[in-house]
Parts: structure tokens; C-alpha cells; sequence
């Protein structure tokens, strides 16, 4: 199988690819109004639930329409998520072996993977339900893990975790844990591979590759 076939074939993208709509959707109401100070387990429960009562009324998401989905998680979406750190989490030790032109490439590329990868699961809400676990968090923490539990009708619950990383007054996430699998550091045996075959450049353009994939509609 080809390393960019790779990148979406593990059981744990499955898993994601099955409740990113709490990954992605989880910010897509951020306003101004949310914008101001706010807890980290907070913010993930006041726009959950706002979130969810949006997707239970777009029609047009729930129809399939994953246009509408990109857009709406390129607009709302993308600037409360620290794609730097995510991307340097999945390429591991070898992050230091890139230019800052190659890092700024490699998160462009795999912002767009993840962008375009997850934003299908938008429209596959089902009825899904979430719990809230108490966070432990302590006075002066910028580093916090916000634990959520997927309740589905006839299944059992999913976990579903945020990292979140405090950027001046607000916080930003940085990974999230789909049944003990990590969103970012699933991709690192495929990335690690893919430089020590074709180096940094190979690793950008096996990036490049698999989003032109995605982008014609080929899986």
C-alpha cells in the first residue's frame, strides 16, 4: 500500500472519522463573545451544546453536503486550533530536521489534510449526546485535558479528549484523543517512514499528493 493510502487506514482515523463533529464542531460558534476569558472545560461545554443544536437544524449538512463543511470549518474553525503544534507533535523528532520554510509547508499541507479529511464527519450526526467529566486543573495551568464522553443510541460511549494549551487569554487545542488514540501522533509512523525514504521534501509532497487525492474525491 502506498504511504499516502496509509495516512487515513488506521483504526483510530476511523474512530475519528466517525465523532470529528466534536473535534471540528466544537468551535464553530466561537464568537466575540466567547472570545474573552474563559475556562478551557468551559469553553468545551457552553459551544458544545451550542454547536449541537446548530447541526440538528442544517439541513444541508446533515444532507451531505461537505462544501458547506469545509467552508464552515475553514471560516469558524481554524484559528482556535495551534496547527504548528499539531503538526510538530505528528512529524516528531524529525520536525527539527526542517527548514522553517519546510514547517511552515509541512502545516500548511496537513492543516489541509485534516481539514479535508474530517470535515465529511459533520455530516454524519446522528442523535449523538455528550457527557462532561470533571477536569483537573490547577491555578496557573496553561497545559489542560478537557475529557467529553460520546453517548450513541445503542452503542457504547466513545471518549473523546481535548488538549488545550493556554496563548495569552484564551486557549487553543493542540490534539484530541479518540479512544485513547491520538488525533496527531497516529500520523507519526507513516511521516517518520516517509522522511527517512525521501527526507522533509518527500514527506511535503507525499502531503501534497494526498490532498489532491482528497480534493478530486478519490479516498
Amino acid at each position: 500500500m502506498a504511504a499516502s493510502t496509509k495516512l487515513t487506514s488506521a483504526a483510530g482515523i476511523l474512530l475519528m472519522k466517525r465523532f470529528v463533529p466534536f473535534l471540528f464542531g466544537l468551535f464553530v460558534m466561537l464568537s466575540p463573545v466567547l472570545a474573552q476569558p474563559v475556562s478551557p472545560d468551559g469553553l468545551v461545554r457552553t459551544v458544545t451544546d451550542d454547536v449541537l443544536t446548530i447541526v440538528r437544524q442544517d439541513k444541508d449538512i446533515q444532507g451531505g453536503n461537505t462544501r458547506k463543511a469545509i467552508e464552515l470549518v475553514d471560516t469558524k474553525v481554524l484559528p482556535y486550533f495551534n496547527f504548528q503544534r499539531m503538526t510538530a507533535l505528528a512529524v516528531g523528532r524529525d520536525w527539527s530536521k526542517a527548514s522553517p520554510e519546510q514547517k511552515k509547508r509541512l502545516a500548511d499541507e496537513f492543516k489541509t489534510l485534516l481539514v479535508r479529511t474530517y470535515s465529511n464527519a459533520l455530516t454524519s450526526y446522528k442523535n449523538q449526546t455528550v457527557t462532561y467529566k470533571p477536569t483537573k486543573m490547577q491555578a496557573g495551568d496553561t497545559d489542560v485535558l478537557v475529557k467529553t464522553e460520546i453517548v450513541q443510541p445503542g452503542s457504547k460511549p466513545v471518549q473523546l479528549d481535548y488538549a488545550l494549551e493556554k496563548q495569552g487569554d484564551s486557549w487553543k487545542v493542540y490534539d484530541v484523543i479518540v479512544a485513547g488514540v491520538s488525533l496527531v501522533t497516529n500520523y507519526r509512523d507513516t511521516f517518520n517512514q516517509e522522511v527517512r525514504n525521501n527526507g522533509i521534501d518527500g514527506l511535503i509532497q507525499m502531503l501534497v499528493n494526498r490532498n489532491k487525492q482528497l480534493e478530486t474525491g478519490k479516498k
